[in-house]
């Protein structure tokens, strides 16, 4: 079985990856199939409206450093108090199965992965700008002006290291960001050595076909 291939998303907060994400799994782009999003842990509480399992996976601070001395995370980082981590669990078991995995991970998190996957297909999403950013995060009504603040202090920091992806989608129309991004999917699925194995199953139909006598 040819392995899955892995996307790594990142972005500054507020810049739509989320929405991004959800055109994919759940809304227009679901029809892709065999992608599977990869569900960080986390020991932050959870906000109005998340799901635990669903948006990540909720767990206290013991558990989470306990995972960290077993080597369970691909990648993990402490940010704002609170840590966040890819457990091998969520990705290597599906790209053994010839699934895809979507990571929403920071630039500090993709670093870490790109060192140990250097085969991952990396994707930066920038907004359109600062501006624009500013008025998402406060549109969004999910934190305080000082935590607004930090974010947007954090984000200039983000959008510089754009060039450390191989692909970067400006998210100034969700649409047609969100096609861009099933581009990029796309894309790696049909190159030649993806589809090897059912070119070979096709090449084989036809040299049996071929070798029977027309009726």
């Amino acid at each position: 079985m040819t392995p899955g291939e892995l996307f790594i998303l990142s972005a500054p907060s507020g810049a739509g990856k989320t929405t991004l994400i959800q055109n994919l799994v759940n809304g227009r782009f679901s029809d892709l199939g065999g992608l599977a999003f990869s569900v960080s842990h986390t020991t932050r509480q959870p906000r109005q409206g998340e799901i635990d399992d669903r948006d990540y996976h909720f767990v206290d601070h013991a558990t989470f450093l306990g995972m960290i001395e077993a080597d369970a995370f691909l990648e993990w980082a402490k940010v704002h108090d609170n840590y966040y981590g890819t457990s091998r669990q969520e990705v290597f078991p599906r790209l053994e199965r010839g699934i895809d995995v979507l990571l929403d991970i920071d630039v500090q998190g993709a670093e870490q992965v790109v060192s140990k996957v250097p085969e991952a297909h990396g994707i930066f999403v920038l907004p359109p700008g600062y501006e624009a950013l500013e008025r998402r995060l406060r549109g969004r009504g999910l934190d305080d002006d000082g935590t607004i603040a930090r974010r947007l202090a954090v984000s200039v920091g983000e959008v510089n290291r754009y060039d450390r992806y191989r692909y970067v989608i400006i998210n100034d129309d969700a649409r047609r960001a969100s096609e861009a991004l099933a581009a990029i999917i796309l894309e790696k699925r049909y190159r030649r050595e993806r589809m090897q194995l059912r070119i070979q199953e096709i090449l084989r139909d036809f040299q049996d076909r071929s070798q029977i006598p027309p009726t």
